[in-house]
């Protein structure tokens, strides 16, 4: 078997199998509330394509009351730092959790960098060549309540942010973005804010020249992760930067914890693959050290719209109405396709709806990933942490771009009433809502931590459309490749 350092899945029979460990976690997290769901997850014989309808299951079954949802949650969460593993570069491979035990490698130290422009304590929002503030934003926001593209809490978020421009003034935070080259953080409108940001991703300086790019720009100031003697010009900083979580995370957990200022851990990290999985483990486990050692760590991660969610009655209905109002059409494709195409997307009077969004696509790695994220969520949240958990809309960032058949669906998904948003907007937009949830104690409390994931989603529509989305997915990447061919 291949050598592989840092955080790396168990081995079983010579291999590293992504496959056993995902029916083994679904299965772990379902038993207790849900152990026909988990024999069921355990006799998978074809994960990579059977995986859906275990990712839904797990929906259902927290379901069953708050304490269903938070059992199946920290179940989850027990299962993969249990089964994952670490291999240092030149050492026995160990748990997972005694990854804090090895060598830290050499100290980072911290680099700032302070922008040179202008504060902005208005609100605004770049959307399809304009930047919208004031009355035309409030209009921007009441369309798309209207069309269905991002619930009405969503709108009622941002509007607060609108109302209270204080809030924008971040001083009194550090936001570490992990992931800080990701297209979809908060790291651009913080500065822009004037705010601080705590950068960290991978030691690349095409990254790195980037973001410093940015810092100067804006208003805010940059704190980098940087190697011992690196000068503080850019051309250095860029080279001698970055802190890598997969491969030297106690290095990483080190620099954090001797940060000052209260910390809010913001989750943006990804990766093709396995690895996604690999580093989304990494990132939780760098979660729990920090929690462990600090009393002042809050958390932010963004969902992604393709998965499986728990819904509100008016979603439901909102879906219905236009499943009822497309009634000739629907009818004729759906005798044409042989019942296969356009599903509704929920039973009548369903509440809360189970909104399946999951893409075949996307992989059970994939799911895995981001599934873990919500659940180290709704345990936080269990446990008192301030936690801010967002439905991003669907975006066209460079991942989605390079899969050709996500590419074609979200250029035809208009055709099904779903907005496909910009980087800039979604990153924007996603920032608005971060604020509201630090400036609000994580946002209202809920009863359910279903209600908690929804609350000011902007999922571009999925969850309101008539259709089940995966009945509609061939259709729209069908449309979109007509699209761009013509």
């Amino acid at each position: 078997m291949e050598r592989t350092t840092g955080v790396v899945f168990p081995a079983a029979d010579g291999t590293r199998s992504t496959s056993a460990l995902g029916r083994a976690v679904v299965a772990d997290a379902l038993r207790a509330v849900d152990p026909v769901g988990a024999r069921s997850a355990e006799h998978e014989t074809n994960w990579r394509h059977g995986y859906l309808g275990h990712f839904r299951r797990l929906v259902e079954a927290g379901l069953l009351s708050r304490e269903a949802a938070v059992t199946v949650a920290r179940d989850g969460l027990a299962s993969l730092h249990a089964r994952m593993r670490v291999v240092p570069d030149d050492g026995p491979e160990a748990a997972l959790e005694e990854v804090f035990s090895t060598s830290t490698g050499q100290p980072l130290r911290t680099a700032t960098v302070a922008g040179t422009g202008e504060v902005e304590r208005e609100l605004s929002l770049p959307y399809r060549g304009q930047r919208l503030r004031g009355d035309d934003l409030r209009r921007r926001l009441d369309a798309w309540v209207t069309a269905g593209v991002v619930e009405p809490s969503c709108a009622e978020a941002v509007r607060a942010v609108m109302d209270n421009p204080d809030w924008l003034d971040l001083r009194d935070q550090r936001i570490v973005v992990l992931g800080a080259g990701a297209e979809m953080g908060p790291l651009p409108s913080v500065l822009r804010w004037g705010g601080d940001v705590v950068a960290v991703d991978l030691p690349r300086p095409e990254i790195w020249r980037r973001l410093l790019r940015t810092a100067h720009r804006y208003a805010g100031r940059l704190h980098l992760p940087v190697r011992p003697g690196t000068a503080d010009d850019d051309e250095a900083l860029a080279a001698g930067a970055g802190a890598d979580l997969l491969h030297r995370l106690p290095q990483a957990a080190e620099w954090l914890l001797g940060l000052d200022g209260r910390l809010v851990l913001g989750n943006y990290v990804y990766a093709d693959g396995a690895t996604n999985v690999r580093v989304a483990m990494a990132v939780d486990a760098l979660t729990r050290r920090l929690q462990q050692h600090r009393d002042d760590v809050a958390l932010a991660f963004l969902a992604t719209p393709t998965d499986v969610f728990a819904v509100p009655t008016e979603a439901v209905r909102h879906a219905e109405r236009g499943y009822a109002a497309r009634g000739v059409a629907r009818r004729s494709l759906r005798l044409l396709s042989g019942g296969r195409l356009l599903h509704r997307n929920y039973p009548p009077g369903a509440d809360p709806g189970i909104n399946d969004s999951l893409v075949p696509q996307q992989g059970p790695n994939y799911a895995l990933a981001k599934r873990l994220q919500r659940w180290r969520a709704t345990v936080a949240r269990d446990a008192g942490t301030s936690v801010s958990f967002k439905v991003a809309p669907p975006t066209r960032t460079r991942s989605v771009l390079r899969n050709r058949a996500l590419a074609a669906a979200y250029a035809g998904a208009h055709r099904f009433g779903i907005e496909v948003f910009e980087p800039a907007t979604s990153n924007t937009l996603m920032a608005a809502l971060l604020v509201h949830d630090l400036r609000t104690g994580g946002g209202p409390a809920h009863a359910h931590p279903w209600q908690d994931e929804a609350y000011a989603a902007a999922h571009g529509g999925l969850w309101r459309v008539p259709y089940a989305p995966r009945s509609a997915l061939g259709l729209a990447v069908l449309l979109g490749l007509g699209g761009a061919r013509a």
